[in-house]
């Protein structure tokens, strides 16, 4: 628990910075805007350096924020509840993907866990953007699957990354 609290509270905007640069961020946020014209899905993709004091003293767990994030970028608000959200709180190295309801049953809570996972090994090789826009593609792929493109280009959400 102090180990977590210690990530949290030394863990700077700087790092994020790092690990995200704004080429990297330009190329995160092209990567979501080719892969919504090949769906109907709408990806969002929030960093954040550190837990919010209050929040971490709270025991907010990352899946906890990931969620209030979802709903704060109002990525449930969708047509066909066909959002995703790829969030990342570098602190604590957590990696979580939480889905609007129009992928309940469409796709397994482990291929998303699976997802996470590979970003997060990509993240502790060092490969930031590469593991990022793995994983971006594979969200894609999901979302190609269950929501193909209609020919209409709906895009609801910004495509734009989210620094928090």
């Amino acid at each position: 628990m102090i180990s977590r609290w210690l990530q949290n509270l030394t863990t700077t905007h700087f790092a994020l910075r790092r690990h995200f640069p704004r080429a990297t961020l330009s190329a995160i946020d092209a990567v979501i805007t080719a892969s919504e014209r090949a769906h109907r899905g709408e990806i969002r993709f929030a960093g954040e350096t550190a837990l919010p004091v209050g929040e971490l003293f709270g025991g907010i767990t990352s899946t906890a924020r990931a969620a209030a994030v979802f709903s704060g970028l109002g990525v449930w608000d969708t047509a066909e509840n066909n959002g995703v959200l790829l969030y990342v709180l570098l602190a604590e190295r957590r990696i979580e993907i939480v889905a609007d309801r129009g992928f309940a049953g469409r796709v397994a809570p482990e291929e998303w866990a699976g997802i996470c996972r590979e970003m997060e090994a990509a993240f502790r090789a060092g490969r930031y953007e590469a593991g990022t826009l793995a994983a971006l593609e594979r969200i894609s792929a999901l979302a190609r699957r269950h929501f193909p493109a209609d020919g209409e280009d709906r895009n609801e959400l910004p495509d734009r990354t989210v620094l928090l």
